[in-house]
């Protein structure tokens, strides 16, 4: 039995704040954005609209085009570094607004790579019969912890959450292989006091290594070469370090997402909602074989290869 995505969902607030709003509360200009990062707009939630109810939007559609009963579900992953609070739980709450009654819930911290971790996770249970349906969602408010008077970091966050139901599918589809990792010694260089701190030069030394690095081991894991890899979905962080990973697959640009423009860094919901984005663009088809890839605060690292399809 292997584990693979049935059904995906996303959803982004409706407001959008460009580059050039920014330039009105902080010292930055379009294109010093633009030329660093790649991005030129992300989306922040309202007040009253936190990250579980964004969950909900996300997992709502997921589930619909999983074309399966959320009574069916029998674990909710919520990877999220912005839960409304401590406790309880994202995913509890996401449980009880979808009518889960069945499902086990937890949220997974992972920041950026949560995810991917979510995925892993899923794959386990599935794959050892323990559970058919686990519905992961990766989910950020992420304007509730920015500094918006720090010129560094309140350019690169935005708000969002995407969605993936999965369950058993045929024994050439679904995810053929994973790497996970941490290095803990660079904790301090993405971190949370009264809000979220980055040293944006180390971060970006190891994201460039550890994003191509990531990407070919699961590619190898798999028993594949470069050339078999039809599609690139990596951490919208920073359009610099998501080419480095392109460039080490040798992967023409048309086959790599970038979501990073419109939606920014959005820490765990990225790759979801860039995933879904191709989809709805049909630029990913049954039979194809993706690779996903993340980085973020812990330092932690994530990758997965998957064949496209049920």
């Amino acid at each position: 039995m292997r584990a693979g995505i049935w059904g995906m969902g996303k959803y982004v607030p409706e407001h959008v704040v460009t580059n050039k709003d920014l330039e009105k509360i902080v010292d930055t200009n379009d294109e010093w954005i633009r030329t660093r990062t790649g991005i030129e707009e992300r989306r922040i939630a309202a007040d009253d609209v936190d990250t579980s109810h964004m969950s909900y939007e996300a997992a709502k559609e997921a589930i619909e085009n999983a074309d399966i009963n959320p009574e069916e579900i029998d674990m909710i992953l919520v990877a999220t570094v912005t839960p409304d609070q401590s406790f309880p739980s994202v995913s509890s709450m996401l449980q009880k607004q979808l009518g889960a009654s069945k499902a086990a819930a937890m949220d997974v911290s992972a920041a950026c790579a949560g995810f991917i971790y979510g995925l892993v996770t899923a794959k386990q249970f599935i794959e050892t019969g323990t559970y058919k349906h686990v519905l992961v969602v990766g989910t950020e408010k992420l304007s509730k912890i920015t500094d918006w008077d720090d010129r560094n970091t309140a350019v690169l966050f935005g708000d969002g959450s995407g969605a993936a139901l999965l369950g058993p599918v045929a024994d050439d589809k679904g995810i053929l292989s994973f790497e996970l990792g941490s290095d803990g010694s660079g904790g301090d260089h993405i971190r949370m006091e009264n809000h979220l701190l980055m040293n944006g030069r180390e971060v970006f030394k190891f994201a460039v290594r550890q994003m191509g690095e990531s990407s070919l081991n699961v590619v190898h894991k798999a028993g594949l070469t470069k050339e078999d890899v039809d599609f690139l979905i990596p951490h919208q962080a920073n359009i610099r370090i998501m080419e480095a990973a392109r460039q080490r697959l040798d992967l023409p640009i048309e086959k790599m997402s970038k979501t990073v423009d419109r939606y920014g860094n959005t820490s765990s919901a990225s790759i979801p909602l860039s995933l879904c984005y191709e989809l709805e663009n049909n630029k990913i088809k049954d039979g194809d074989v993706v690779v996903l890839v993340g980085f973020g605060a812990g330092l932690v690292w994530g990758a997965v290869a998957l064949k496209w399809g049920r």
